[in-house]
């Protein structure tokens, strides 16, 4: 027997500024909060696991996150 799960993330809000676009996603199925990185300029991408109380700091200060793990 085979169990398939239905994995939406959901995207709460993005933006894009000079190149560097900012995702923060929500995952219901484990109720985990991301914020998501990609420097188009370079390539280089990051993705950092927040809780839910600084999503919205972290949406707007993801490098901070980032240095913090």
């Amino acid at each position: 027997m085979t169990k398939t799960f239905d994995i939406e993330i959901r995207e709460l809000d993005r933006r894009r500024s000079d190149g560097i676009e900012v995702t923060l996603a929500w995952n219901p199925n484990t109720n985990k909060v991301l914020v998501s990185v990609i420097d188009e300029r370079d390539g280089d991408s990051f993705q950092v696991e927040v809780r839910a109380e600084d999503a919205m700091d972290a949406f707007h200060h993801p490098y901070a996150y980032a240095a913090a793990v």
